[in-house]
């Protein structure tokens, strides 16, 4: 890429690979669970090897260990130096409050009020984006808090570069995916334009990414670019890929239901795993049953 047309800050926003919690059909947003053997063995180290050749400045992660451990694996891959890699409570999925845990429904019941629903421990997919369980965040809220977000981790390294005269600094966030949904329009936003762009980059699958480059006007490379805090130059914003998975290509689930067991750090044999059950029937690699909530299809006014 010619260093004229080179973005200031590339963002690769990362979705983590596939949780035990994914195989079940329940909500899962500030709930720890971990990755599946088949997340952590296979999705999360076929995404490392795949983005080795993409040299990242720093990796900021979600404290949640599907997404930390997403993190990590690509991090490993990294050629030395490796990057850093930082967790951040503003990345966490989407809090379902009272309703953490619990199984999730598609349609209500006729003849109940969403709080009668909550009193009777059933949780519906919600189409709004104000509304939320109890104790619970909104989309609404997440979208505040990846506002927060973007401000706290991605514009520094943007007003940096240009400060410094670099172009091309290249940031991997590894979260989840409604989080991830809000993170691109919180960013896409920072366009001169100012234009929010809906719903439009919401999908990810199981390690999918999903790119954004953000380039200051004026900026170039080796030429240090002064502005004042209250004054800073336009941005010009892209997002230049979306639910990038072909890593996933060459992905198998390993058979006889160890790949959906929880993955153990502590393993040291495989063999350990109870095994030998009749596989169920497979969906597309990188999707599974309770993806729901942060799928495309879902609609949200």
């Amino acid at each position: 890429m010619a260093s004229e047309a080179e973005p200031t800050l590339i963002v690769t926003f990362i979705r983590h690979g596939e949780s035990t919690d994914n195989l079940h059909n329940v909500w899962a947003g500030w709930k720890d669970a971990p990755l599946s053997n088949h997340g952590k063995r296979r999705l999360s180290k076929a995404l490392g090897q795949s983005l080795t050749d993409t040299p990242f400045a720093i990796i900021y992660a979600s404290p949640l260990k599907r997404a930390l451990w997403t993190g990590q694996a690509v991090q490993e891959a990294q050629p030395e130096p490796k990057p850093p890699l930082e967790t951040s409570l503003l990345l966490r999925e989407q809090h379902w409050g009272v309703a953490e845990g619990h199984p999730w429904q598609w349609g209500t019941t006729a003849g109940l009020s969403l709080e009668e629903h909550f009193a009777q421990g059933l949780y519906p997919v919600l189409h709004e984006r104000s509304q939320k369980f109890p104790e619970g965040e909104s989309l609404d809220d997440l979208y505040a808090r990846a506002q927060k977000a973007v401000d706290e981790l991605v514009m520094p390294h943007v007003w940096r570069a240009a400060r410094e005269g670099r172009k091309g600094v290249h940031v991997a966030i590894a979260s989840h995916g409604l989080c991830i949904s809000e993170l691109v329009p919180a960013l896409v936003v920072k366009d001169e334009s100012g234009v929010h762009p809906g719903d439009k980059y919401r999908g990810l699958q199981n390690t999918a990414w999903t790119r954004v480059t953000v380039d200051v006007k004026g900026a170039k490379r080796d030429e240090p670019l002064e502005f004042a805090d209250s004054d800073p130059p336009k941005l010009q914003v892209h997002v230049t890929d979306v639910n990038r998975h072909e890593h996933l290509a060459q992905v198998t689930r390993q058979k006889g239901g160890i790949g959906r067991a929880g993955y153990d750090p502590k393993q040291q044999d495989i063999r350990a795993f109870f095994g030998g059950a009749k596989p169920l029937a497979e969906p597309e690699e990188g999707r599974s049953e309770s993806n729901a909530r942060d799928e495309a299809d879902v609609d949200i006014q």
